[in-house]
């Protein structure tokens, strides 16, 4: 989903070529449309489109589908990852890109192991304080409030629930949640959490659920 012809080409033949199918669309309605009319796997937005820009349509998207949302961005300034991230996109590259590692983002996206695999069949509600996770529903409530997370959002939180109190770095976020041939930044993950946090109504000064553990990385729970 991009406005320049040129990209929008050379993206989808080179996808093509590594045996996707690919649908285009030039605007933000028609992104809508065709993301409705065919149901896509993983979906790369442009953050400025015309119409419609992405975040809209980013926004609109996570009425109806989970597909992966990879965003596309001409800037590099941290706000448009931040903002991007926080309407529902999995991952962002900035252009100029390479469709070489565009390709290798959407394999990792789609090799992405479901959190439910690492459970060895734990099926039961956990609890962190008034926060609930439930892995087979994939249900997030604080107190009696449900919480809406996107997939990733959840997938992240639920890596930090099965073990509480058990810091995982960065890497082994990214490892357990994106799999372990995922190439990209590990900024990612922190971005992610400031938006589980924001969601969750987590103060930073206290952090009731995810802990920031310094020079590690994160983990669940008190003290």
């Amino acid at each position: 989903m991009d406005d320049e012809p040129s990209l929008v080409r050379a993206v989808a033949g080179y996808l093509e070529h590594d045996g996707f199918v690919v649908t285009t669309a030039p605007d933000g309605e028609q992104a809508l449309a065709a993301a409705r009319s065919d149901p896509p796997d993983v979906i790369v937005l442009d953050l400025m489109l015309p119409g419609i820009d992405g975040l809209e349509v980013c926004r609109q998207l996570r009425t109806f589908t989970d597909a992966y949302v990879i965003m596309l961005t001409a800037r590099s300034e941290e706000i448009d990852t931040l903002i991007g991230l926080s309407v529902g996109a999995d991952d962002y590259m900035t252009k100029p890109f390479s469709p070489r590692e565009l390709t290798a983002r959407i394999r990792g996206l789609l090799r992405r192991p479901r959190m439910t695999e690492h459970t060895s069949g734990d099926s039961q509600v956990r609890t962190i304080g008034d926060l609930s996770l439930d892995p087979q529903s994939r249900q997030v409530q604080v107190g009696q409030t449900p919480v809406e997370l996107t997939r990733t959002e959840f997938d992240l939180l639920e890596a930090l629930t099965e073990r509480p109190k058990l810091a995982y770095t960065r890497s082994q976020l990214i490892e357990r949640v994106w799999g372990p041939d995922w190439a990209g930044e590990e900024h990612l993950v922190d971005i992610h959490i400031a938006h589980i946090r924001a969601k969750l109504g987590d103060d930073p000064a206290t952090e009731r659920y995810v802990r920031t553990v310094r020079g590690v990385g994160y983990r669940m729970g008190p003290g």
